[in-house]
C-alpha cells in the first residue's frame, strides 16, 4: 500500500508550502490545486464553478451554464455539490492507488482513511497568517491587515464546516490528526525538512 500524507491548514498557515516542500523531500507526488482542474475534465463543471464551491457546505449557488443550464433549485445544487465531493473523493483514491502522495485539504485525511494516511494540521497564530498572506501576494496586495484578517476568519470558517459537514469530525481538533505544527513565525523549509527525517 502507498505511503500518504495528508495537510490540513487554516489559511495562511503555510500548509500548502509545508506539503509542497514535504513531498519534494520525501520524492513523492504532490496534489492541491491539480485536483480542481482533474475533476473539471470528468464533469460537466468549469474549474472557475469548481474553484467557487470548493471547501463550501452544499448550500443554493447562483446558476451557472456549462453547454447546458443549471436552474437556482435547493435541491439541485445540493446535488451538483455533492457530485462534486464524490467525484473529488473518487479522485483522491485513484491518487492514493496510484502512488505515494502529499494532498492537501478536500477533507482527504477522512475520504484515505482505508490507507492510514499520516495526518498533519497546520496551524499558526493571527499575525503570522497576516504576515504570510502579505509576503505572499507582495506587489498585488491591495488589502489592509484587518481586511486579511476577516477573510482568514471567514475561510477557516468555512473550511470547518465543509470538514464537518462531510467528516462528522471535528477541523483542527487535536485528536483527528497524527502531527500538528504551529508554524507562527517559522521558516517552512526547515520544519519540512524536520518532518521529512521524522517520517
Amino acid at each position: 500500500m502507498n505511503r500518504i500524507i495528508t495537510i490540513g491548514r487554516e489559511f495562511g498557515s503555510g500548509g500548502r508550502e509545508l506539503g509542497r516542500r514535504l513531498a519534494e523531500a520525501l520524492s513523492f507526488e504532490f496534489y492541491d490545486k491539480e485536483i480542481i482542474a482533474q475533476i473539471a475534465r470528468r464533469t460537466p463543471f468549469t474549474e472557475q464553478y469548481l474553484r467557487e464551491i470548493e471547501d463550501r457546505v452544499p448550500h443554493i449557488l447562483f446558476p451557472i451554464s456549462v453547454g447546458k443550464s443549471f436552474w437556482n433549485m435547493s435541491d439541485h445544487t445540493f446535488w451538483q455539490t455533492q457530485s462534486v465531493f464524490h467525484e473529488q473523493s473518487a479522485l483522491l483514491k485513484e491518487l492514493a492507488e496510484k502512488s505515494d502522495c502529499v494532498i492537501v485539504g478536500r477533507c482527504a485525511d477522512y475520504v484515505l482513511h482505508r490507507w492510514s494516511p499520516y495526518r498533519i494540521f497546520v496551524y499558526a497564530d493571527t499575525d503570522s497568517k497576516i504576515k504570510r498572506c502579505k509576503d505572499r501576494a507582495a506587489a498585488r496586495q491591495t488589502l489592509s491587515s484587518d481586511q486579511i484578517r476577516q477573510n482568514i476568519v471567514k475561510i477557516d470558517k468555512t473550511r470547518s464546516k465543509y470538514y464537518s459537514f462531510y467528516t462528522e469530525q471535528e477541523w483542527g481538533k487535536k485528536e483527528n490528526y497524527d502531527l500538528c505544527v504551529n508554524t507562527s513565525g517559522k521558516e517552512i523549509k526547515k520544519y519540512a525538512e524536520m518532518i521529512a527525517g521524522l517520517l
